[in-house]
């Protein structure tokens, strides 16, 4: 879990916060590993969010428009 955050890919982020919520929502963590625990979740969300607005960034409609022109629109 010590794993650096930034070597991972946007999935392999997601599934360990997931493991991470997981695991606090079942309580069975000693308060210091759930402190840890929520640190590094914290961390892996702001991650997460972070790969997701740059995709959001790349991630546009390229519309064919006047024949050969190519534009651009923000996708939703």
């Amino acid at each position: 879990m010590s794993e650096d955050i930034s070597s991972l890919s946007f999935e392999e982020a997601l599934a360990e916060l997931e493991k991470i919520v997981h695991n606090l929502e079942t309580g069975q963590q000693k308060l210091e590993e759930a402190i840890i625990a929520y640190e590094r979740g914290a961390l892996l969300r702001r991650y997460c969010e972070k790969k997701l607005n740059e995709a959001e960034a790349k991630v546009q409609v390229i519309v064919k428009k006047d024949g050969n022109n190519l534009s651009t629109e923000t996708f939703e």
